[in-house]
């Protein structure tokens, strides 16, 4: 265990003393497990005695922004990029905590932080060409926001030629996120279809695909997504996730779709670019509406509902089997 190692590591230090790497050791399992309130304040600790950590920082900085504590999240990307601006990941993380702060703001203060965060993504391009999350974020950006915001397609057609010749699966995928962002679904499926035939490296990219394909119910293609994703990320549990929902919408081996999306409902990661909790309970819901098992579906919408009231799919359901019942 990596908190075990650090603990180990510092056996030396006196009692009531705890060193800075213990501190980001523990703050980092913590990220990991998803216990975000629990990772802030031992991060905290730890940039307490390094504050010129930009590392420490960026840590923060990220737990902040699954938390969407979003003042929080930039002022600490923010110190990241100040300590170290030389670092591409710091101007893409301070990018995105600045874009998820202008979707949850109004419209003049939006438009500010939109503009701020296209500038992050855009220097940490330029810092580093390889980082293709940042390039996503950047064409993503282009493609979708209006010119005031400083977005453009013509500019994002640019960039995707550029990131193609990098790498194709990345050039393709960008692509198809371009077109998604336009509603052009045929085309979308076109470009993500070639990203996976290219064998991407990224399991996020992998991944993203997946997303598309439950919100557009295509099993055949999440299945794909769930052998490329595996072979990039064994352990990643997006990859059981996306099969399982393949098997609920194909009517096969629901016992091990079951199985799978229990699983995930217990221990998945609680982390923006992993499915939500709830969309697990949504799906159990599903395979167990399609099984008669009325009582069992009844308490998995109420479930999802619970953890994101907003759910339609839930909501419809629920007044469906009532209905019926």
């Amino acid at each position: 265990m990596l908190l075990a190692g650090a603990l180990g590591a510092s056996a030396t230090v006196g009692a009531g003393n705890v060193r800075t790497d213990d501190s980001l050791a523990a703050g980092r399992e913590a990220y990991e497990a998803s216990e975000y309130g629990r990772a802030a304040q031992l991060l905290q600790d730890a940039a307490a005695q390094n504050p010129r950590s930009a590392e420490i920082h960026l840590l923060l900085a990220k737990t902040y922004y699954e938390s969407q504590q979003h003042d929080a999240a930039i002022a600490s990307a923010e110190k990241a990029v100040a300590l170290d601006p030389q670092r591409s990941l710091y101007h893409e993380w301070l990018g995105k905590a600045y874009g998820e702060k202008a979707d949850h703001t109004a419209m003049f203060s939006a438009l500010s932080l939109a503009r701020k965060a296209r500038r992050e993504f855009a220097k940490a391009v330029e810092l580093d060409e390889r980082n293709f999350a940042a390039q996503q974020a950047l064409i993503e950006f282009d493609c979708s926001a209006p010119g005031i915001a400083g977005g453009g397609e013509d500019k994002a057609r640019m960039e995707i030629a550029r990131l193609a010749a990098l790498d194709a699966a990345e050039g393709h995928y960008a692509a198809g996120n371009c077109r998604r962002q336009k509603k052009d679904f045929a085309e979308t499926e076109r470009e993500f279809d070639k990203a996976l035939e290219n064998h991407p490296k990224s399991a996020d990219l992998v991944f993203d695909i997946g997303d598309y394909a439950v919100k557009h119910s295509q099993p055949d293609r999440l299945v794909a997504v769930a052998e490329a994703g595996e072979a990039i990320a064994p352990g990643d549990w997006r990859g059981r996730y996306f099969r399982a929902v393949a098997l609920v919408l194909k009517n096969k081996q629901l016992e091990k779709a079951e199985s799978e999306l229990r699983q995930y409902v217990e221990v998945g990661p609680v982390r923006s670019n992993y499915p939500h909790r709830w969309s697990a309970h949504e799906w159990l819901g599903r395979l167990y509406e399609d099984e008669h098992r009325t009582q069992a579906a009844v308490e998995e919408y109420e479930a999802a509902l619970k953890l994101e009231p907003k759910t339609k799919n839930a909501r419809e359901a629920l007044k469906r089997l009532k209905k019926s019942g």
